[in-house]
């Protein structure tokens, strides 16, 4: 078996690196390789996946679909070449006899029948959250989304019910149990974005060590995303909730904990507190202060921030879904994009639910916590649904077992 992976972004990379490594660890492990459609695949060369096939960061960041703008600088960038040269060596691995698996939206889906090979799905972009819950559809959805009956649109089901896709892994039971009425061999395993997110103890100590105060703590993680340049951007607008948090809690020690993508640059987000009235603190880690907050930067230790955490401030896409499947509840406001919109929030919020709360504006956000973390019995419901709509850790081995039964065995659905 030669399984060749392909994905289209930070998030959905994590994603399939954690199943990739769960399918090594099973006996006559697969050949394994993998082809990023978006970015140079760091995180599958640090696990020592090979990569086919030609690899490129473009300025989108895979988000073209959402500006228009940013699809001309794509395509300035040299995005059809690179698109045709990826759909060659899908093409030649099919002929070759290997198989696919497709992590993402439509892309890869779309490039995994376009190969020719059998092929698998995990749709992580998409969920029947977003249009309706258990007691059935969402007053506040937009009228345009879910005509064709379904979040995913017609096009993307007959992908999905093709012969030659053998399996598609969806996010939660309620999507599965949706797509099965277009028998769509849809299934719920588990959902990957919740596993790898153990803290070290050591860590722990470390961030829960700083800045020790007499006043009671409000620990906050802050989680800008991890697309440069728009994080950066986010970064500006997280700084402007502070004064809004310092007027709401102004008798506890605000500890805000700062989760930085590695592959960023730290000195963009400590400039801006430089040139502003926050002092320096001795720490491993890069901690500045100003009245009663401290403010952490951290590039390796995100489940600890999550996990000391007893709320996020974030304008990301899967830590802020992380972070809800933890049990805690996140504030989050629009961005300019490409990613982190006005729409793109909306959407977040409806598939998260009660535990995400959509502010207009970073100012006002003090406000929005204080009301929450007051009551016992919101907080209770949020943690409660954090665990409902994002399951519990396992999910990346459970896909990776029915994965290796699947192409092992040799069937093709047809």
């Amino acid at each position: 078996m030669a399984l060749l992976c392909i994905s289209n972004g930070h998030g959905e990379d994590s994603i399939a690196v954690q199943i990739l490594q769960e399918l090594r660890r099973l006996p006559q492990r697969p050949e394994l390789a993998a082809m990023p459609i978006v970015g140079e695949g760091g995180i599958f060369q640090k696990a020592g996946i090979a990569l086919v096939g030609p690899a490129q960061t473009l300025p989108s960041g895979g988000f073209i679909y959402m500006d228009q703008r940013q699809a001309m600088k794509d395509l300035r960038s040299g995005l059809l070449p690179l698109t045709r040269q990826q759909l060659a060596t899908v093409r030649q691995w099919a002929q070759n006899g290997g198989d696919i698996l497709a992590v993402g939206d439509i892309v890869p889906l779309s490039f995994a029948w376009w190969s020719g090979a059998n092929y698998s799905f995990i749709g992580t972009a998409k969920s029947e959250y977003w249009l309706r819950n258990e007691a059935g559809p969402l007053p506040q959805r937009p009228w345009y989304e879910g005509w064709s009956g379904s979040v995913y649109l017609p096009w993307e089901r007959w992908l999905m019910s093709h012969p030659r896709c053998q399996a598609v892994f969806v996010r939660d039971q309620l999507t599965a149990e949706h797509l099965q009425r277009w028998r769509i061999p849809a299934r719920y395993e588990g959902n990957p974005m919740m596993d790898g997110l153990e803290a070290a103890t050591d860590k722990l100590a470390q961030l829960a060590a700083i800045a020790p105060s007499p006043a009671p703590s409000l620990t906050i993680a802050l989680l800008p995303g991890s697309r440069a340049p728009e994080v950066f951007d986010n970064w500006q607008l997280l700084l402007k909730a502070f004064p809004s948090l310092q007027q709401q809690f102004p008798h506890r020690h605000i500890r805000l904990l700062a989760a930085i993508a590695p592959s960023l640059n730290l000195a963009v987000f400590k400039d801006p507190l430089m040139a502003s009235e926050w002092t320096p603190v001795p720490h491993r880690y890069p901690t500045f202060s100003r009245d009663n907050v401290t403010l952490t930067l951290t590039q390796d230790a995100f489940p600890e921030c999550l996990h000391l955490a007893d709320c996020a401030i974030a304008t990301a896409g899967t830590a802020t879904e992380q972070m809800v499947g933890l049990g805690k509840p996140v504030f989050t406001f629009p961005g300019r994009g490409p990613q982190f919109t006005r729409a793109f929030a909306a959407t977040q919020s409806r598939l998260l639910g009660p535990s995400v709360m959509l502010v207009s504006d970073p100012e006002i956000v003090g406000e929005a916590m204080q009301h929450c973390l007051q009551d016992s019995q919101r907080l209770q419901r949020i943690a409660e649904n954090g665990r409902h709509r994002m399951g519990h850790p396992g999910g990346a081995k459970g896909i990776a077992t029915v994965l290796h039964k699947l192409y092992s065995a040799g069937t093709v659905r047809g």
